[in-house]
């Protein structure tokens, strides 16, 4: 039984980067598919694919490299887990390492930036950090 899902995501990501595969596949969500579009539009995912049919899906993701060959992200942290959620009001929202880094957070208007939620002045909970 997976009680995190989303750190489950993260650290395949991650895990895959480590091992050097371009693609990870995953169970496929809701919140997983925005997260991964939110992560294409940062370019730490170069394509998004669904494979299977209604219970059985799988999210894959082919994780983008520079032109030096190397993956375009370097770590990511969780900040809000399911034993200690963390909450942000739009004035809590900073920078993520001097603003190379980026926050995804979980907001009403949906998944965004965090830059992008400050902006609209809508809070919500921090999912993770990758930079």
């Amino acid at each position: 039984m997976m009680t995190d899902p989303i750190s489950d995501m993260i650290i395949r990501i991650k895990n895959a980067a480590m091992a050097g595969n371009d693609v990870v596949s995953m169970p496929q969500s809701k919140i997983k598919v925005a997260i991964a579009d939110k992560l294409k539009q940062r370019g730490v995912v170069s394509d998004i694919a669904s494979r299977g049919k209604n219970v059985g899906k799988t999210l894959e993701l082919t994780l983008a490299r520079d032109e030096k060959g190397t993956y375009k992200f370097i770590d990511v942290r969780r900040v809000s887990k399911p034993g200690c959620r963390v909450y942000f009001s739009a004035h809590d929202i900073r920078p993520i390492m001097g603003g190379t880094g980026t926050l995804l957070i979980s907001t009403p208007k949906g998944i965004l930036f965090g830059h992008e939620a400050r902006q609209e002045g809508v809070g919500g909970e921090p999912l993770f950090e990758i930079w």
